[in-house]
């Protein structure tokens, strides 16, 4: 993608996938669901999820999965009124660009 993807926007997005899954999702899952829209890498991703957490937008479990313990991220209450958020500004800000886009000159 050729566009800069920001952190309110990669907050965003986790947020969002985050909360497809009521039970909460695991951070390899995330990864591959957020690579379905963006290209990023599993180094970008993690630093976001401790963020989240860290702002109380998503809470941490580990569970015991095929013997070993996989970390699960859930969507708080907090961070369903940040992707709410999000969501009206996005929408927003994609109706002004897509406005500047569809009303511009062609060549």
């Amino acid at each position: 993608m050729v566009f800069n993807t920001g952190a309110a926007l990669l907050d965003a997005i986790v947020l969002a996938v985050v909360s497809r899954e009521k039970e909460g999702t695991y951070g390899y899952k995330i990864t591959q669901d957020v690579r379905q829209a963006i290209d990023v890498s599993e180094s970008t991703l993690y630093p976001v999820l401790r963020r989240l957490q860290k702002d109380e937008c998503l809470e941490v479990y580990d569970q015991q999965f095929d013997g070993r313990n996989r970390r699960y991220y859930k969507v708080t209450e907090k961070g369903m009124a940040q992707l709410n958020l999000y969501r009206g500004e996005w929408k927003n800000y994609s109706n002004k660009i897509n406005e500047l886009f569809e009303g511009g000159a062609t060549a």
